[in-house]
């Protein structure tokens, strides 16, 4: 898999977006043209979806929720990749609260901007260094503040059913922080899924694979074919650690795939593997969380 140094893997990770301005890719929001991004799916629960702030110890946070109009529903927290919160992710926290879920995606580097924290899909010298410079910003301690903070906020939201366990997703850097959230929220956490996550698991004492003994969890690690190709290793230390511990899980190799193949802009976007995972991804949640 790959790690937070290893930006030529990212940079494959072109997006369909491209065709979209600078003026454009900020103004789209919830509506046709954001739906028109999610993949295919039955649609069932209508909801309320608005962009909010929410406080934490360094500074304020613009995320996007989203909810079944009616009734409380599980809680899911989603942590999107390198190019942040987009039209992209509000689409797909769409969809998962159409399915049942009370959404929240955060932008991860609110404390250098808001988001849109990227807007151009040219990868020269100056993207390049300021997407590494951002990502690099973002340490185990951030994951932790920042979890201390978003979790009682969506505990205080009237469609959130606290009697239930929450879920949490991350796609490339955000896999890791699934893995830190669940183990510092062993209660309150029951369910982790990761999408062509990085650096899962390694050889270094902070690991994130070495976080599993101390979570409560069912997990989904969806890992691209061309991670595995270059970290062939990382699965088997992750299925290892999910065993030893005792832990419903599934880690899978999507075959065919590339990094960064799940969300909808991405130009190495696998609209089958995609729908596969996203299919797994129900299946775990509705289990765990029910």
């Amino acid at each position: 898999m790959c790690d937070n140094d290893d930006f030529d893997t990212l940079v494959q990770y072109q997006r369909r977006a491209a065709t979209l301005s600078r003026r454009e890719f900020g103004a789209l929001g919830v509506g046709a043209g954001l739906l028109s991004l999610v993949p295919a799916g039955a649609y069932a629960a209508a909801t309320a979806g608005a962009d909010v702030e929410i406080k934490t110890p360094d500074g304020t946070c613009d995320a996007y929720f989203v909810h079944p109009a009616k009734g409380k529903h599980p809680a899911v927290l989603i942590w999107p990749d390198i190019f942040g919160l987009r039209p992209a992710f509000k689409g797909m926290a769409t969809r998962l609260a159409e399915s049942g879920y009370s959404v929240l995606v955060v932008n991860p580097f609110y404390r250098l901007q808001k988001a849109p924290t990227s807007t151009t899909t040219t990868f020269d010298a100056t993207t390049r260094a300021q997407l590494t410079g951002m990502m690099g910003s973002l340490t185990p301690k951030t994951v932790a503040t920042d979890a201390g903070a978003f979790i009682p906020w969506l505990d205080s939201q009237p469609s959130v059913d606290k009697k239930k366990k929450m879920g949490t997703t991350g796609y490339c850097m955000g896999g890791p922080f699934t893995f830190r959230v669940a183990a510092q929220f062993p209660d309150r956490v029951g369910a982790i899924a990761t999408f062509h996550g990085a650096a899962l698991a390694n050889a270094t004492p902070d690991s994130p694979h070495l976080l599993i003994p101390k979570m409560k969890v069912s997990a989904l690690i969806a890992i691209a074919a061309s991670d595995d190709m270059s970290d062939p290793k990382a699965k088997d230390l992750l299925e290892a650690a999910f065993t030893s511990a005792g832990l419903p899980h599934e880690v899978q190799v999507y075959e065919g795939t590339k990094h960064g193949w799940c969300p909808t802009d991405s130009g190495v976007y696998d609209h089958d593997s995609a729908e596969k995972a996203w299919s797994r991804l129900l299946d775990v949640f509705g289990k765990a969380l029910a």
